[in-house]
C-alpha cells in the first residue's frame, strides 16, 4: 500500500495532479477542490489510496486521512467503485455525506452524478452503521436542494488558493446561477467548472 505521496507539483488538472517524487512522476486522481488547491512548483503531501485493477494501478490522493477513510468505506457498498466514490466526495464533504446518510436524505445523494434512487438507498442501507455521525456534530450541512456541498467546496478551494473568506463568498454568489442550472436539470454541480468560473470572476474584479 502507498500510504502517502510527497514531492513537488509538476502538473495540475481539474481532477488530478502530477507529483514529482524525484526519479518518477506520479499521477494522483483527486477531487477538484484538492487538485485546484495546488499550483505547479508547490510542495505537496497527499494521503493516498492505491486501487489495483486488471487494467492498471491507480493512485487516489486526499488532503487528509478522514477523506481517504470515507472514500474506502463508500466502496464497500455494492455497485460503488473508486470513480463513483471520488464523485461523491467531489460533491459532498465527508461530513455532508455522513449527514445525508444519517438523515436518509436520498434527495441530496441523488444529486451526485451516477447515483440514482436505488443507489442512494443502498448507500444509506450499507453505510449507516459504518460512517457514523458527522464529526462536526451537525447532521444537516447539506441541503435538500443539494447546493450546500458545492458552496462549501468552492469556498474552501478558493481560500486554499489564498483568497479571503469575503472574496470566496462573493465568488460563490457569482457562480450560483451555473450551479442552479445544473440542479434544475437533475445533475450535480460540477465543482471543477464552478471553481474555474469563480476564479475567473475574481480575476475580473
Amino acid at each position: 500500500m502507498i500510504d502517502f505521496v510527497r514531492g513537488s507539483v509538476s502538473a495540475v488538472h481539474s481532477d488530478r495532479i502530477v507529483v514529482d517524487i524525484g526519479p518518477l512522476g506520479l499521477t494522483a486522481l483527486c477531487t477538484p477542490v484538492t487538485a485546484l488547491s495546488y499550483r505547479v512548483g508547490d510542495r505537496v503531501e497527499l494521503v493516498t489510496s492505491l486501487v489495483i485493477r486488471e487494467d492498471g494501478w491507480t493512485i487516489y490522493g486526499f488532503l487528509d486521512a478522514d477523506e481517504r477513510t470515507v472514500f474506502e468505506q463508500v466502496q464497500t457498498v455494492s455497485g460503488v467503485g473508486p470513480r463513483l466514490a471520488l464523485g461523491l466526495l467531489s460533491t459532498l464533504t465527508p461530513d455532508e455525506l455522513r449527514g445525508a446518510v444519517a438523515r436518509e436524505d436520498l434527495v441530496t445523494l441523488t444529486k451526485v452524478s451516477g447515483v440514482g434512487k436505488k443507489g442512494a438507498s443502498r448507500l444509506v442501507l450499507e453505510l449507516k452503521d459504518k460512517l457514523g455521525p458527522p464529526i462536526g456534530g451537525a447532521l444537516a450541512m447539506g441541503t435538500s436542494s443539494g447546493v450546500g456541498g458545492w458552496q462549501a467546496s468552492v469556498a474552501a478551494g478558493l481560500m486554499s488558493l489564498g483568497w479571503t473568506a469575503k472574496e470566496a463568498d462573493q465568488a460563490v454568489l457569482a457562480v450560483a446561477p451555473l450551479a442552479e442550472t445544473s440542479v434544475s436539470q437533475g445533475s450535480a454541480p460540477d465543482i471543477g467548472a464552478l471553481l474555474k468560473a469563480a476564479l475567473q470572476s475574481l480575476d475580473r474584479s
